[in-house]
């Protein structure tokens, strides 16, 4: 679905002045906010809208390239990325998961009495990227101190050849309850069972290797693909990459991923920006420069006539979609330089040019 125009969100036009912008929005907000009542698919429009509205630089890119120029895939539905906000990835399902998933397996826990299966504890990591790993992604690997599934006795706490028994102290309910009297009369309390911790069993033998605990402390390699495009601050989640535990499936294991700065590229969205210099004569009488992408040195025209501060788009060098194919682009900014310093014949030259017109002619 291609995207609308962002002046047509905001009711205003091209020419709206920057309070004109906000008080456009102000009112927009008001009506379609959530908390109101409004439509939330019509609050976020809005609200992308003015977020590249009210910035001078981000509007001129719109108003020069369009949806292109400030980052927009048009990938439909395809929300805030690069905004600030963490994206998470589950490659445990092979696909985009969800960081506020269950935080307990097993089963739903319908039966009186049923014990609900143990998990073990969710871990978080940090990486450190590249700005280009970031861009064209990369597979990396983490070492991790944790609880891991004990070898011996492959998380059970029993002794190969033992088997698990009913706990006697809470007779396999892995609760034991105690009466406490009040002013109110006697009140029954449950709690963990202190023997089995709430398992209701215990092994005929305990593991000879780990003690009955299930689990051993060491030293594990994950490995870790890190996909094309993805943004500074976002989550990969990896699905019972986490803590070990007795008898239940692992935790998960979050990686924040941190995306070092680059000395001459930044980034805003799948948009990827840069500065190149001129002198004088080149933004005059036109020139072709070699520029710096993340692909690699590329040839690119100036006509002449550039001003500073005009905006080129090449197309295609930016930073893949995360949601579909293709990539952004690569705005270049043009700095025109003024020489501080004239030679002697520089400066006559440009006295003999400035005198074959005038000033408000050559500078406009």
């Amino acid at each position: 679905m291609a995207k609308r125009d962002y002046y047509e969100i905001l009711g205003i036009g091209k020419d709206a002045s920057p309070d004109e912008i906000k008080k456009a929005f102000r009112k927009a907000a008001i009506e379609h906010h959530p908390d109101r009542g409004g439509d939330e698919a019509k609050f976020k429009e809005l609200n992308e809208a003015y977020e590249v509205l009210k910035d001078p630089s981000k509007k001129q890119r719109y108003d020069q390239f369009g949806h292109a120029g400030v980052g927009g895939n048009g990938g439909g539905g395809y929300d805030g990325f690069g905004q600030g906000q963490n994206i998470n990835f589950d490659f445990g399902d092979l696909g985009l998961g969800d960081i506020f998933g269950s935080f307990f397996g097993g089963g739903n826990g319908g039966g009186g009495g049923q014990q609900r299966q143990a998990r073990g504890r969710d871990v978080e990591a940090r990486i450190d990227i590249s700005f280009e790993d970031a861009i064209f992604g990369t597979e990396t690997e983490i070492i991790l101190n944790l609880d891991d599934t004990c070898e011996h006795c492959k998380g059970s706490t029993v002794e190969p050849g033992y088997e698990l028994k009913t706990c006697a102290t809470c007779k396999g309910s892995g609760q034991v309850v105690t009466v406490a009297r009040t002013i109110f009369g006697n009140i029954q309390q449950a709690a963990v069972c202190p023997t089995c911790h709430g398992r209701g069993k215990v092994p005929e033998k305990a593991c000879s290797v780990c003690n009955g605990k299930g689990t051993q402390h060491k030293k594990q390699t994950v490995s870790l693909k890190i996909p094309a495009g993805i943004d500074d601050a976002a989550t990969i989640r990896l699905r019972e990459h986490g803590e070990a535990v007795a008898n239940g499936p692992k935790g998960d294991l979050y990686v924040n991923v941190r995306v070092k700065p680059h000395k001459k590229f930044t980034r805003e969205g799948d948009l990827i920006l840069s500065s190149e210099h001129i002198n004088m004569a080149e933004a005059a009488l036109g020139t072709e420069i070699e520029v710096a992408t993340v692909d690699g040195p590329v040839r690119m025209k100036i006509p002449a006539g550039t001003q500073g501060g005009s905006d080129f788009k090449l197309s295609g060098h930016g930073v893949p979609h995360l949601r579909g194919s293709g990539r952004g682009a690569h705005i270049i900014t043009i700095i025109v330089d003024t020489p501080t310093k004239l030679t002697k014949q520089q400066q006559e030259l440009l006295e003999q040019f400035a005198a074959t017109g005038t000033k408000h002619k050559f500078w406009s």
